[in-house]
């Protein structure tokens, strides 16, 4: 189902990758990204046969010539446009269980959007090993304003889809996702 807002449809794979992060921890972290805009393809022009009669004209004072043989030509028809995928958000990058957050970090561009979830393992003051999934919306101040307005308001919708998040960050800059700001948010 696409965003209202936004036209933005949200990939199954995007789904099926946050279920094996959150139940079999297979990843560290996940990065999505709005795919390309609608891509359309041209499609070949289609050749069909036809049967065309040969017609005659006869010249003022010369007999008619009645020779109408049956031809089959080829008639092309126009290309045709068939749309195959519209902007979906789908995963751009998977992180192995043993990525560190550097890692994760790094694998954010600098100047556009993106969505991220990572799975944060810590030890609360009591020692208990615990972790937390993190949805990160990544929107950096270098990025375009087209590209902050469509990730922005395709976020919610995008989050309901990921059942399971349990703490949501915001980022425009990477000290407002910096470890420290995590373990102090995961408390």
């Amino acid at each position: 189902m696409a965003n209202a807002a936004s036209g933005i449809d949200v990939h199954d794979d995007c789904k099926l990758k946050f279920l094996e992060l959150k139940a079999k921890r297979t990843y560290r972290y996940i990065v999505f990204k709005i795919g390309d805009p609608t891509i359309e393809k041209v499609l070949e022009p289609t050749k069909s046969k036809i049967e065309v009669e040969e017609v005659v004209v006869e010249k003022v004072g010369e007999p008619a010539k009645s020779n109408a043989e049956e031809k089959v030509v080829e008639k092309a028809t126009e290309p045709t446009k068939r749309k195959i995928e519209k902007d979906k958000v789908i995963v751009e990058k998977l992180g192995e269980p043993a990525a560190s957050y550097a890692e994760f970090t790094a694998s954010l561009p600098d100047d556009e959007c993106r969505y991220a979830v990572y799975d944060f393992d810590f030890v609360t003051a009591e020692s208990c090993q615990k972790s937390k999934i993190f949805f990160i919306a990544w929107s950096p101040d270098t990025a375009r304003v087209r590209n902050k307005m469509i990730y922005a308001s395709t976020k919610d919708r995008f989050k309901r889809e990921l059942d399971g998040i349990q703490v949501e960050l915001q980022a425009t800059d990477p000290t407002e996702m910096d470890l420290d700001v995590l373990k102090s948010r995961a408390n």
